[in-house]
């Protein structure tokens, strides 16, 4: 594994924003583990995940594309967040694009969008936090290819969950087969386990023996088809 991916396991785990124990998730399943993007919410937590998000981009799509383009409202710091940390790593001038989720009538700035433009012959990165369902792509996706005559060449998450969408596969597998494009994530919860695995972070471990069994037992029912 990338020693990026192994930093940002164990950074997720010291901001708080992945946990481990008993949670009850929006869908009414009972999970072993929680992931909340809401939780980084410091100046160097936030430029910290931009260089993240910046490497898993790099390595999953190169330079190849000039927008990146963040749902609102999570989507918004992320994809700032990951521009500023693109230019510091590769040195490229990526844009920042995010859809408002009220059109705004008045002002220099009207429109369905914050920050830039998309144009003709824009090629777009989509990021996000997590993709359980694929609703927000699916809410976004025609407002962006509606704006201008684009190219989206991916998505990328910070974890892929690793369980079933709608059918047997993914969400990301399934956003993948649905729009066209690929999709990819910094890490997967198949990495995040192994790494994490009886291993001290901080003098606690995170993954013992008990949380081990809980979560096979929840991907041998939820786990997406591989």
């Amino acid at each position: 594994m990338e020693q990026y991916k192994q930093e940002f396991i164990e950074f997720m785990v010291e901001s708080g924003v992945l946990k481990f124990g008993d949670f009850t998730l929006k869908s009414g399943r009972k999970s072993p583990f929680f992931m909340n993007a809401g939780d980084y919410v410091t100046g160097y937590q936030l430029g910290r995940l931009g260089e993240y998000y910046a490497r898993a981009i790099h390595d999953n799509y190169g330079d190849d594309f000039d927008v990146l383009f963040g749902p609102a409202y999570k989507g918004i710091p992320l994809s700032v967040a990951t521009v500023i940390a693109y230019d510091k790593l590769y040195g490229k001038q990526i844009r920042y694009c995010s859809d408002r989720k009220e059109e705004k009538d008045h002002g220099a700035d009207k429109g369905s969008f914050l920050g830039s433009k998309l144009k003709d012959g824009d090629r777009v990165v989509m990021i996000e936090d997590v993709t359980t369902s694929g609703k927000s792509i699916e809410e976004t996706f025609p407002k962006i290819t509606g704006a201008a005559n684009i190219t989206v060449k991916g998505l990328i998450v910070s974890l892929n969950r690793m369980e079933k969408g709608k059918g047997s596969k993914c969400a990301l597998d399934e956003v993948s087969e649905l729009y066209g494009f690929p999709t990819a994530a910094i890490v997967n919860m198949d990495e995040v386990t192994e790494y994490l695995y009886n291993r001290e972070i901080n003098g606690r471990v995170i993954i013992d023996d008990n949380i081990k069994q809980a979560l096979d037992a929840y991907f041998a029912i939820y786990g997406a088809e591989k």
